[in-house]
């Protein structure tokens, strides 16, 4: 009689696992399997040898885009030899061992995960499992078991569980035990013919491979390559922002590297982000980078430029647009309110110089150009050489001017919901979404901030241009910069002096020797020589009154 195993009366997990202590070979057949599921059922197979009658052989179907191409490149009445020479079949093969992969690997994994891994590691090295992909649409679900035992050389169950946790133990399937031998017998056929189907291949080698590549691999990895692994990552924003754009003509030359770079990395941040915030500290040119910048877009995207700015920058704005011929409106932040409700058109990209004159959210200011900015949907970049003045707010209420703070930023303030007690207690006290702006408003903690800011911020110091694009004269070991015509400009060399002066102060002469001298010479009743003359109990001496008349002259 047949078994009925659901996972709810009768898990498949266990069972499999017991079956599989008596067996000389496996034959599995999934749709899907990954890590946690393999792990659950691996520890049997360590014994076996890896002869062909003594290991587990799985094959997998997998529904991929790739299996329609494989199967026009291949045909049907190709040999195999002739398919390993095609080099689009290669370039499928390894798609799908990609595929595979990242089942493996997907997810956050314990210490348990790893120790699991590296076992398939070795299983599939010792050839105690052989893993091959069937590249059709193939959903079955088979799991063969043979036996050195001859009235019984097998047991099978079919049905709906995938090699997965979740299909082994946890969700509701339908899998009923075969143990009629010609009916195992019509199974194993069945997947002989699909295992040496030329068009399914091996890919135990690129899993292994796979696996000493990952996290989990047993080679230590040295510190240095994980630093350099984080680096590319950390910067692939800035990568590419200078692939991506070119610098307009008339700034070629005429900025120095550091600025080009700020021009290109800014401007990947617009396009991937609708706002940047450009906080060089005072005297790297910010000004430059935004004027470049908004001749990008003028170029690239046609976009119409609108500059707001302090009221004593306006004329300087306007003489840059002219000169750098970019078709720009300019208005100081004094104007937003009686200029820009008469603007008969929309501007793609909003520059706003000093941004954090516009920090007040209650302003009027404030309300007014970020209404416009969201109304018309337009791009923004915030110049500013103090990011945040007083609190991190500063730095969330310039972003608002161009974000919503309901937008999904993908990232969140971790410190503050792991001091709060998680997600859910996050969520619970100030009603907002993890990955939202109005989240990172509820964090204290600068980790968080710098984390936010990463996204929008482009901040470098002069200590920073010095260090990573100044040369270094050989005469004299002064660091410079090459400007656009070849002139150089040194950077200062600070040197401490000693500033000495004299204090004026006349509370100071209240410690002076002479002052003193006088208090202590001085013979006053316990109760004060004010009250004591107020009262008649007491008439100050001519000698008392002498020296009170001293003090008062010394003071």
């Amino acid at each position: 009689m047949p078994t009925i195993l659901d996972n709810i009366d009768k898990k498949l997990l266990p069972n499999l696992n017991d079956w599989l202590k008596s067996a000389k070979r496996a034959d599995f057949c999934v749709g899907y399997f990954n890590l946690r599921g393999w792990r659950g059922i691996a520890s049997p197979f360590d014994a076996w040898t890896g002869a062909d009658e003594n290991r587990c052989r799985l094959l997998i179907g997998m529904h991929v885009s790739a299996a329609a191409e494989i199967d026009d490149i291949i045909g049907d009445g190709m040999s195999k030899k002739s398919l390993l020479g095609l080099e689009e079949l290669k370039e499928l093969r390894r798609e799908m061992a990609k595929s595979l992969r990242e089942q493996l690997s997907y997810g956050s994994f314990s210490n348990v995960d790893e120790a699991g891994l590296r076992q398939l590691y070795r299983q599939l090295k010792n050839k105690q499992v052989s893993v091959k992909l069937y590249p059709h649409r193939l959903h079955a679900k088979l799991y063969l078991l043979h036996y050195d035992h001859s009235v019984k050389p097998f047991h099978a169950v079919v049905g709906s569980s995938n090699l997965t946790r979740s299909g082994l133990e946890k969700q509701g399937e339908l899998n009923v035990t075969v143990e009629e031998n010609v009916a195992c017998a019509e199974l194993l056929q069945w997947f002989n013919d699909r295992w040496n189907d030329p068009k399914c291949f091996d890919v135990s080698e690129e899993l292994i491979q796979a696996i000493e590549d990952s996290w989990a691999s047993e080679e230590i990895i040295p510190p240095y390559f994980i630093y350099l692994k984080m680096a590319y990552h950390l910067s692939e924003l800035a990568r590419e922002g200078v692939r991506t754009f070119s610098l307009p003509q008339e700034f070629r030359g005429v900025l120095l590297p550091f600025q080009e770079k700020a021009v290109q990395i800014a401007a990947y941040h617009v396009n991937e982000y609708g706002g940047v915030m450009i906080g060089d500290v005072v005297g790297l040119g910010k000004t430059m980078v935004a004027s470049a910048l908004a001749k990008v877009f003028q170029e690239d995207q046609r976009s119409r430029i609108l500059i707001v700015c302090p009221k004593n920058l306006k004329k300087m704005w306007e003489e840059y647009a002219e000169h750098f011929k970019i078709a720009a409106r300019v208005l100081s932040q004094s104007e937003i309110l009686t200029q820009l409700d008469g603007i008969n058109h929309s501007y793609d990209l909003v520059i706003i110089d000093e941004s954090h004159n516009l920090r007040n959210r209650e302003g009027k200011r404030f309300k007014r150009l970020q209404q416009y900015i969201h109304e018309n949907e337009s791009q923004c970049v915030l110049l500013t050489a103090t990011p945040y003045n007083k609190e991190y707010r500063d730095l969330s209420s310039q972003l608002g001017l161009f974000m919503n703070e309901t937008d999904d930023l993908g990232i969140r303030p971790e410190r503050a919901i792991r001091q709060i007690g998680g997600d859910k207690a996050f969520v619970a006290r100030h009603s907002c979404h993890p990955t939202t702006l109005k989240a990172f408003d509820k964090s204290e903690y600068s980790e968080d901030w710098r984390n936010l800011m990463r996204l929008f911020l482009i901040r470098r110091t002069r200590g920073f241009v010095k260090e990573h694009y100044a040369k270094t004269d050989p005469k004299n070991g002064r660091k410079y910069l090459e400007l656009g015509d070849g002139t150089r400009s040194y950077f200062p060399d600070r040197l401490p002096k000693t500033q000495k002066f004299e204090i004026n102060d006349q509370y100071a002469q209240l410690y002076s020797e002479k002052v003193v001298d006088i208090i202590n010479k001085l013979e006053l009743p316990r109760y004060g020589l004010g009250a004591y003359v107020k009262e008649g109990s007491h008439k100050a001496s001519k000698a008392e009154e002498g020296l009170l008349d001293d003090l008062s002259r010394a003071g």
